[in-house]
C-alpha cells in the first residue's frame, strides 16, 4: 500500500529518535496502590480505535506516580495494549498528558523532528497495518500478544514532515467535528435524563405543590397517579412478543440488501446501530410480517445486558425485529410510548426486570417477565408535556448521529489513500 519512503521503527529507536517501553512490572505497581483519585492510568481495557475508553479509568497517587516517572506518558505518546486487540492503539493529546501507563500496555514515543506523532497514529489506524499486526501477534495462540520487538518491525511511512502534517490536519478535522457532535448527544442525553428524574423520580413537575401523595405498590406516589402492569398499556394481543424463532428465519434468508433485522448487538447506546446490520428480502420479512416494527414501538435484547432497548424512528418503520429480540408495542391511548421508553430505562425499574430474568448462565427476557413489569402512570398530559419538550433531543440526536457516520465513511475512505500516497498533497508547511 505504501507509495512513500519508509523507515522501520527500530532504525529510529537505534538512533535515539523514538522510544519503546513496556509498562511497568506488577511488583513496581501492586493492585493495592491504585486509588479513587489522582493520576489516570490507561490500560489494555481504555484503549479504543485511536481513542481513550474513559469509563472505566483507575487512579494512582501523585506519590506512585512520582516513584515510576518514566511511565508518565506525554502528549504525543501512542499506547498499544499488550494483549488481545493489539491492533488498536490510542494517541495521547494534551488532555491526557501527565497520565500513566499501565502495566498491559506498550508506549512508542517519537523524538525525531522528521516524524510526526499523529501522522503515524493515523497509519496504525488504517486496516492494512491493522492486519498485519494481528499476522504478526497472533500466531495460533489463545490470544493475541504485542512485545516491542513486533513493535519495532513497523514500517513507517515517512514522507516530507510538512506533508506527514497536513495528512493528519486533514484526518484530524474529520475527528474534530466527530467529537463535537459526539458532545452534542451527550449534552442533549443528559438534558432529557435530567428532565425525566425531576418530573418523574423526584416528582418536580409542573404544579407537584398541589399534589398530594399517597403510598402505593411502588412506594410513594403522587396522589393522581396510577399503577398498572405493562401489559395492560400495550396494544391487545401480540404488545409485548418475541422475535421469530430460528426455524422461521434461517441463516440462508439473510441478504446483501433489504430490510434490517435488528440484532442484540445492533442496540447500543440506546439506538440502533446500522453499521454491519443484517438483512433479509421484503418478501421474507412480508412472510414473517407479524415481527415487522413501526414507529414508537421498543425493541429490546432477550439475553444478557437486558437492559439494551432502542425506541424505533419514523424512518425506521417496517424494519424487522430479530430473533434474540422482544418487542413491545404500546397503546398509544393507554400511555405515551415516550414516556414509557425512559420509564422503563429507571435504574429500579431495570433491577427489577434483571431479577425476574430467567436463565441459568445469563438473564433472559421472554413475555412472561415483560408483562407483569409494574408501570407507574402519570396523568397524560404530563406524559405528553414530557414528550413534547424531549423527544425533539432524542430526534436531534439521530440527526447528529447520521452526520457522524458520515463524516466517519468519508474520512476512512481518504485514510488509505492519504497514507499510501494516492493523494498526493504538496510539501508546503501545514
Amino acid at each position: 500500500m505504501v507509495a512513500f519512503p519508509t523507515v522501520q521503527v527500530s532504525e529510529l529507536v537505534a538512533a535515539g529518535e523514538a522510544e519503546l517501553k513496556t509498562g511497568p512490572f506488577g511488583t513496581q505497581l501492586k493492585a493495592s496502590e491504585y486509588t479513587d483519585g489522582g493520576t489516570p492510568v490507561i490500560n489494555v481495557r481504555n484503549i479504543g480505535m485511536g481513542q481513550i475508553r474513559a469509563d472505566k479509568l483507575e487512579f494512582i497517587s501523585d506519590a506512585t506516580r512520582d516513584r515510576l516517572v518514566s511511565h508518565v506518558l506525554r502528549a504525543g505518546d501512542i499506547v498499544f495494549g499488550r494483549k488481545g486487540a493489539v491492533e488498536r492503539h490510542v494517541f495521547i493529546r494534551k488532555e491526557q498528558d501527565g497520565w500513566f501507563q499501565g502495566s498491559d500496555c506498550l508506549r512508542l514515543r517519537f523524538k525525531s523532528p522528521r516524524v510526526e506523532p499523529l501522522f503515524a497514529s493515523y497509519f496504525f489506524a488504517t486496516e492494512e497495518h491493522q492486519r498485519w499486526m494481528m499476522n504478526q501477534c497472533s500466531h495460533g495462540a489463545t490470544m493475541a500478544s504485542l512485545n516491542q520487538e513486533v513493535l519495532a518491525r513497523i514500517a513507517l511511512p515517512l514522507p516530507e514532515v510538512a506533508v506527514q502534517r497536513r495528512i493528519a490536519g486533514i484526518l484530524s478535522a474529520y475527528d474534530e467535528l466527530i467529537e463535537n457532535s459526539q458532545r452534542r448527544i451527550r449534552i442533549l442525553e443528559t438534558m432529557a435524563r435530567a428532565l425525566y428524574r425531576e418530573w418523574f423520580v423526584h416528582f418536580r413537575f409542573p404544579g407537584h405543590e398541589n399534589v398530594q401523595r399517597v403510598d402505593s405498590a411502588l412506594g410513594e406516589v403522587p396522589k393522581d397517579w396510577e399503577i398498572t402492569d405493562l401489559r395492560n398499556v400495550c396494544i391487545a394481543g401480540q404488545g409485548i412478543q418475541t422475535g421469530p424463532f430460528g426455524s422461521q428465519l434461517h441463516e440462508a434468508d439473510y441478504s446483501d440488501e433489504g430490510i434490517p433485522v435488528i440484532m442484540p448487538k445492533d442496540l447500543i447506546g440506546f439506538r440502533i446501530r446500522t453499521e454491519g446490520i443484517a438483512r433479509i428480502p421484503e418478501r421474507t420479512a412480508e412472510a414473517l410480517g407479524r415481527h415487522r416494527m413501526r414507529p414508537g414501538d421498543i425493541v429490546y435484547g432477550r439475553r444478557g445486558d437486558i437492559g439494551r432497548r432502542a425506541f424505533l424512528m419514523k424512518h425506521q418503520t417496517g424494519w424487522f425485529c430479530g430473533t434474540g429480540c422482544l418487542r413491545i408495542r404500546p397503546d398509544p391511548q393507554a400511555v405515551n410510548g415516550w414516556y414509557l421508553f425512559n420509564y422503563l430505562g429507571q435504574d429500579d425499574v431495570l433491577s427489577l426486570i434483571a431479577g425476574r430474568a430467567q436463565g441459568v448462565t445469563m438473564p433472559n427476557l421472554n413475555t412472561g417477565v415483560m408483562s407483569s413489569v409494574p408501570v407507574k402512570l402519570p396523568p397524560r398530559s404530563l406524559q405528553d408535556k414530557f414528550a413534547r419538550l424531549t423527544f425533539p433531543l432524542a430526534e436531534a440526536r439521530e440527526s447528529l448521529t447520521f452526520q457522524i457516520q458520515a463524516l466517519r465513511r468519508t474520512r476512512d475512505l481518504l485514510l488509505p489513500r492519504l497514507l499510501s500516497g494516492d493523494l498526493r498533497l504538496g510539501a508546503r508547511a501545514a
